[in-house]
């Protein structure tokens, strides 16, 4: 029954849930909404979970004095603050209704002044390692490698002043050949394509992965293979 109960919850779900998106009328047209609330509660549960795992692993990690537990200790440090400056909406509204991130609160304060500041420096070093893997990767050493040199550097000069300088003399008639030009069309055009195909995959992947839950197929998440 361990097994049978959560199995059978996820195929009635599933199966309404897939009923209500073709079915538009009562009583099933309202079932996503309804459902939705009962999801928010589950996800209230995991966020729980989810700390609690943070807590188990980096405190274990700080008891053992294992590598880089000294980072450990900032993580449970500026987990903890952001938990009781949020929780109890120090310096903002209060109440229930109160908003966490008004003008003037702490939680605003920090994360403004802390997280998008940290935000902001790693997204600056992951430019550095970015340019050195499209280095690595931009190498002309077959067709397919050579077009996808040409159309990064059309797009970065693209998107620069430069871009316009080197073309802009152009007369009108070969409008289409200016590089801010040609950086447009491929993004548009090609990229839009690309993104397109990786989308439908995306999409029939998730089909078929529900599908593979709702029949019970697929069973890891019932906490071990085999079940």
């Amino acid at each position: 029954m361990r097994v049978q109960i959560p199995l059978i919850i996820t195929f009635i779900v599933g199966i309404a849930l897939i009923v209500a998106i073709f079915v538009p009328h009562d009583p099933f047209h309202r079932m996503n909404e309804e459902f939705s609330v009962y999801f928010d509660l589950i996800a209230v549960f995991a966020f729980i979970l989810g700390g609690g795992n943070l807590l188990k692993i980096h405190g274990n990690r700080i008891s053992r004095r294992s590598r880089d537990w000294k980072y450990s200790i900032v993580t449970v440090v500026g987990f903890l603050t952001m938990l009781i400056v949020g929780a109890f909406k120090i310096g903002g509204p209060p109440g229930l209704t109160g908003d966490v991130t008004a003008e003037g609160s702490w939680f605003k304060f920090m994360y403004d002044s802390v997280f998008v500041s940290c935000q902001a420096t790693m997204f600056s070093l992951l430019a550095f390692f970015v340019a050195s893997a499209s280095y690595r990767a931009f190498r002309a050493k077959t067709k397919e490698a050579t077009l996808l040199l040409i159309a990064a550097f059309i797009i970065l000069i693209g998107r620069t002043p430069l871009g316009h300088y080197m073309t802009g003399w152009l007369p009108q008639q070969l409008e289409f050949l200016h590089i801010p030009n040609l950086s447009n069309w491929i993004l548009s055009i090609p990229n839009m394509a690309g993104q397109r195909a990786i989308m439908i995959g995306i999409a029939l992947g998730i089909i078929s992965t529900s599908l593979k839950l709702i029949l019970g197929i697929e069973r890891s998440y019932l906490g071990g293979e085999g079940k």
